[in-house]
This record gives structure tokens, sequence and C-alpha cells, in this order.
């Protein structure tokens, strides 16, 4: 897997997780713990998604 998720990107994403899992964990509605999709891409930096449209957040390495 090559990462396609850029520093911002990753933090964002783990910020909505968090807060889309607490929510759930404080009786809130159960699709909520979508929020776990969002920090599992965040935390290894790849989203399937992206990958499929052809979209990087990441900085291309030099060379």
């Amino acid at each position: 897997m090559t990462k396609n998720i850029g520093l911002i990107d990753r933090l964002l994403r783990a910020v909505v997780g968090i807060a889309l899992v607490a929510w759930a964990l404080t009786s809130g509605p159960g699709w909520a713990w979508i929020g776990v999709v969002p920090l599992l891409t965040s935390a290894v930096s790849f989203c399937p998604a992206y990958a499929l449209l052809g979209i990087r957040t990441c900085p291309t390495p030099r060379t």
C-alpha cells in the first residue's frame, strides 16, 4: 500500500473519527460508528476510495 493521505488530511480524519466514535459511545445514533473508518484510514495513511479515484493528498516523494 502506497500512502495517499497527507498530514492535514490525516489530522482531519482523526478528529472527525474521534468525534463520531465519542458521539456513538455517549448514546448517539448507531451510524456514528462509521467514525471508525476515518480513524483507520488515518492510522494507515491509505484511503481505498482515493486509490480508486486517483487522488493523493500527500506530497510526492522527491527523486
